[in-house]
């Protein structure tokens, strides 16, 4: 037996899928796939399998069944709960889609976007403006996450607002099951009521279900006017009055409507490269307004200076800028995006994805604020996110002189803080990152025992050797 618990002829069997080639088991190929982002879980793994075509991934699941094998299905390891990384001191066999990056089809009139689930987000953001079309999902970190990623912990980002998370950009899907059996669901359907819909069970599941290897998805014509601005506040009230504001008289052309605390704009404009402050004075809260029409520039710039003007009048804003050019958009938009790495030259960070009713947002803020620093006095607060839809990243930085391990280590009791007053608010303990190994044991023990016990059922039913990414979001341990 290998020291991983898998004997060499076994690994060989699965190598052979593949092709020697797409088979890595030298440590220095696998060290990057067995940590995630933050560092928070570092796995162990003999083998790392890259398969070119559905069939292979059909082959090697077929072979894990048989065999007892636990796979982790893995695509651009940028996920943030441990959902990606395969478990410490187990054999666990990692399955990236990272060749299986075909833009598959385009259709414009349908508006229709075929990919692979190893496409990277970028490049299907590309490939649909090629054809004068827009697809939506804009997160951080689009250069190198993928489709398949991004279905299965049903990602958010920036521009829920207006057009939705993945599970509404999605039509249809094709995934091998850890049977090896391949379900072709690809329709392209947007009304399609012909009994269970599969493919809300698959999106969102973390690959504990199956493994995503293509998927139709929703493509928008491309706005013809786009105006993006940065406004400084008071508070999150007066935030939140101007996003209402914001929304009467913008409708679903208000396409983002970002928080950020005045901490998260000062370390973004120290340590993030090309970033600045658009305004001349500090104030405690910041908004970036974003709005989009598909008639005219005119109607984006008339319809943000219309905001602007009643938000001075009601005293909401103090002072704002509206970009002059795309590029200033971008740089504007640059700076939300990099507010959380910019926290990593801080220290220690404990984060939080979370999200609360809107009109709840500046209670929470306050009640949370108040329960951390009572803990934790001289903890840096950066609390930012998509106020529009109530998903807040409450990221804490530790205390200028603390110890980063010793701060780290309460990252627990910080959680059960936080998470406490976010379901005290009616919210959710995981807006857009999903569960993971993170929030596993959490979820279980917030969630009632009847919603637990439907999801083992459902786990036991597409899975039942246990192979498919086990130890992520619930276990079929009771």
């Amino acid at each position: 037996m290998s020291s991983h618990g898998i004997s060499p002829d076994l690994l060989d069997r699965f190598a052979a899928i593949v092709g020697e080639k797409y088979a890595l088991r030298g440590e220095a190929d696998l060290a990057p796939r067995l940590i995630e982002n933050r560092g928070l879980y570092h796995g162990s793994s003999p083998l790392l399998l890259k398969p070119g075509s559905v069939e292979e991934v059909s082959e090697i699941m077929k072979l894990a069944t048989e065999t007892g094998t636990a796979i982790v299905p893995q695509t651009g390891n940028t996920g943030l709960v441990g959902g990606q990384t395969p478990r410490t001191g187990q054999a666990d066999i990692i399955l990236s889609l990272e060749r299986m990056t075909r833009i598959r089809d385009v259709d414009p009139v349908a508006n229709v976007l075929i990919a692979d689930g190893g496409a990277i987000l970028a490049d299907v953001q590309k490939a649909a403006e090629a054809h004068g079309r827009l697809f939506p999902l804009s997160l951080g970190s689009e250069g190198s996450c993928r489709i398949g990623g991004n279905l299965s912990t049903n990602a958010g980002g920036t521009a829920v607002l207006a057009y939705g998370n993945m599970r509404q950009l999605c039509l249809g899907l094709e995934v091998v099951l850890p049977t090896g059996e391949i379900w072709d669901g690809l329709r392209q359907l947007k009304k399609d009521n012909t009994g269970y819909d599969l493919r809300d069970l698959f999106i969102g599941a973390e690959g504990t279900l199956g493994i995503i290897t293509g998927a139709v998805l929703k493509l928008f014509p491309q706005p013809l006017g786009h105006q993006v601005a940065f406004a400084g506040l008071h508070s999150v009230e007066d935030a939140l009055a101007l996003f209402n504001l914001a929304a009467s008289l913008c409708g679903t052309s208000l396409t983002g409507f970002e928080l950020m605390p005045r901490f998260g704009v000062e370390i973004t404009t120290r340590h993030i490269d090309g970033v600045r402050d658009p305004l001349e004075a500090a104030y405690p809260w910041y908004v970036l307004i974003d709005i989009s029409t598909s008639d005219s520039a005119e109607t984006a710039e008339r319809m943000m200076n219309g905001v602007l003007e009643q938000g001075f009048e009601a005293g909401l804003v103090q002072d704002a800028a509206i970009a002059a050019s795309v590029a200033q958009q971008k740089a504007i938009w640059h700076m939300r995006e990099s507010m959380s790495d910019a926290q990593k030259p801080e220290g220690g960070s404990i984060k939080h994805d979370v999200s609360v009713p809107v009109s709840k947002i500046p209670h929470f803020m306050a009640e949370a604020e108040k329960a951390v620093m009572a803990a934790m006095p001289g903890a840096r607060i950066c609390a930012f996110g998509h106020m529009g839809d109530g998903n807040i990243h409450y990221n804490i930085s530790q205390p200028i002189g603390a110890d980063k391990a010793a701060f780290i280590a309460r990252w627990r009791e910080m959680n059960h803080i936080v998470h406490g007053l976010v379901l005290a608010h009616g919210g959710s303990i995981s807006a857009e990152h999903g569960i993971g190994q993170l929030k596993r044991d959490e979820l279980a023990a917030i969630r009632p025992a009847i919603e637990i016990e439907l999801m083992r059922r459902i786990k036991r039913a597409f899975d039942p050797a246990g192979i498919m990414n086990p130890g992520k979001v619930v276990s079929l341990e009771i």
